[in-house]
């Protein structure tokens, strides 16, 4: 194997860390490559293309809806960090991104600090409202936004956005509306997998994990 980071062993002598570390990265290379989709995946990337802002309900979809209280009272969610790193990606890429929850929390108001997240809607009942300011203020028009939810509550922004999406666990009425249905649930990959497929479509994907791989 000759890599320009990797000088070549001699002849006969056992390859080097350094090749058969190379040897490893070229194989996960070659698998992404060969990696296939489903259809509804390849349909969506035109959509997901366009996308400029990424706004998201938080139970159900940041955690698997969950709920977990002290004994004081206090409110726990359990947060998934391969959606976080996703967002984090997509942040990096030129994509805004916003949470719009019918619930108030602390916990939350700590991740979307973490997260880097500005537009934060939270003990938002009307959440039309609350996606018509971001609107405003962001000046992205509807084909330009993307939302994820997963029941009746978000019916009301899964129907104006140029990009719906539905974690696996979402209500089979928002299934039946969104342009795609995640393989994973909330709380368990469903928005990492969002952001992958927006990634995927501006073509930075491949570059980020070539970056990653080569470190």
């Amino acid at each position: 194997m000759n890599n320009d980071s990797c000088p070549p062993s001699k002849a006969g002598a056992y390859p080097s860390d350094c090749e058969v570390r190379e040897g490893y990265r070229q194989k996960v290379r070659e698998k992404a490559e060969q990696e296939t989709r489903s259809e509804s995946w390849l349909r969506t990337l035109p959509k997901a293309k366009a996308i400029k802002l990424l706004l998201l309900d938080v139970d159900g979809v940041l955690t698997d809806g969950t709920l977990i209280y002290s004994h004081e009272g206090h409110e726990s969610k359990a947060f998934n960090t391969q959606d976080g790193f996703g967002l984090r990606m997509l942040q990096d890429s030129g994509v805004e991104v916003g949470i719009i929850t019918a619930r108030s929390s602390e916990a939350l108001s700590r991740r979307a600090k973490d997260l880097k997240i500005t537009h934060l809607y939270q003990g938002s009942s009307n959440k039309l409202e609350a996606y018509k300011e971001i609107s405003k203020k962001t000046g992205f028009k509807p084909f330009e936004i993307s939302y994820m939810g997963d029941d009746w509550l978000d019916m009301v922004l899964l129907k104006r956005v140029g990009l719906a999406i539905a974690p696996a666990n979402a209500v089979i009425e928002v299934q039946e509306m969104v342009h795609y249905v995640c393989s994973q649930s909330g709380g368990h990959g469903a928005v990492r997998e969002l952001c992958d497929l927006i990634l995927h479509s501006r073509g930075e994907h491949k570059k980020l994990l070539q970056q990653y791989m080569s470190r």
